[in-house]
């Protein structure tokens, strides 16, 4: 396995000298963590790890200075609210909350206390934050896209499988910020000569529709947005598309390292380990109004070299020079 070295954000903001230090003496204090996933969720918890790591190397162990109250809504939206009336009930110094939806739920319960997200998508949009530089209220976080990815997504996918002509593109329709990646996907399409077919599904039924469909007629490909319900069921979702020959994109590696075919997005792992240090920040006095909302500088493109084979791709010389890992 090959892997160059991660995007790097723009975290000079988010270093706080002598942050590894363990705190004065002081109350104990509170986070809650409201998580779109299960607690059961493998990349979950590695991105929940590498959060509590991060937490603890500036000084916050968890049942000696610091309590976090962690819930999954397993990307169901009923427990997602009861969680969110939950601890916005309990007061806590910080609520840490992950991804769009779960940002976007906090937001329109509490306007005072603070707000660290991670894992939205362009936060000005979804009117989680007045501008990028100055958040300007009691939320502030770090974003991992920007919606005019959609169409880096589709060249991709048309770069890794020359042959395809139609794609689906598969989304939550309860999930608001996924439907803005499609005005830009669908410019792309046209620039790409591919019929692209916005695909909205609730289950495991919808989904094996709109991959039967496209088996069916030939030459087909699936682009995955990403949110809770995607996420959920990626493994459902790539066994469809490697028993019926569908090149398939997503946006975070542990796609492909669990069977996709490849990936194009950041690494959501360190995203949550830089999220960790601004909620170490309010936790000492910051206002989230003054920490700047901060996004990726780079993305990394994933290959499964094992699922291009069973999928009859070949991959060449200069695409797999492209790609910072290919899994094989």
């Amino acid at each position: 396995m090959r892997r160059r070295p991660l995007f790097g954000l723009l975290c000079a903001a988010a270093a706080t000298p002598g942050a590894a230090q363990t705190p004065r003496a002081m109350p104990l204090r509170r986070v809650g963590a409201l998580l779109a996933l299960s607690q059961e969720d493998a990349e979950a918890r590695a991105r929940i790890a590498a959060f509590r790591a991060e937490l603890e190397k500036r000084g916050w162990r968890e049942g000696r200075n610091l309590h976090v109250e962690y819930r999954w809504a397993a990307a169901d939206p009923h427990l997602a609210s009861r969680h969110v009336s939950e601890l916005v009930q309990q007061q806590p110094d910080v609520i840490f909350a992950a991804p769009t939806s779960m940002a976007a739920a906090v937001h329109r319960e509490t306007r005072s206390i603070p707000v660290v997200f991670a894992q939205v998508a362009d936060p000005v949009t979804e009117g989680l934050v007045a501008s990028l530089s100055q958040p300007g209220g009691n939320i502030t976080g770090f974003s991992h896209f920007e919606f005019g990815i959609g169409a880096k997504w589709l060249e991709v996918l048309k770069d890794i499988a020359p042959n395809v002509e139609r794609v689906a593109v598969l989304y939550d329709p309860a999930n608001r910020a996924s439907m803005g990646y499609l005005p830009s996907m669908e410019t792309a399409a046209r620039a790409l000569a591919l019929d692209i077919m916005a695909s909205p599904v609730r289950d495991d039924t919808e989904i094996a529709r709109v991959t039967d469909a496209l088996a069916r007629d030939g030459n087909g490909g699936l682009v995955l947005i990403p949110g809770p319900l995607i996420g959920v069921r990626h493994r459902q979702i790539i066994a469809l598309s490697t028993r019926q020959r569908l090149p398939n994109l997503f946006s975070f590696r542990y796609y492909p390292q669990d069977g996709g075919l490849a990936s194009y997005g950041v690494d959501l792992v360190d995203l949550y380990r830089h999220a960790a240090g601004y909620v170490d920040r309010i936790l000492r006095g910051a206002r989230p109004a003054d920490l700047p909302v901060q996004g990726p500088t780079r993305y990394e493109l994933v290959i499964n070299a094992k699922a291009a084979m069973a999928l009859g791709l070949s991959l060449s010389p200069t695409l797999m020079a492209r790609a910072d890992e290919i899994i094989e």
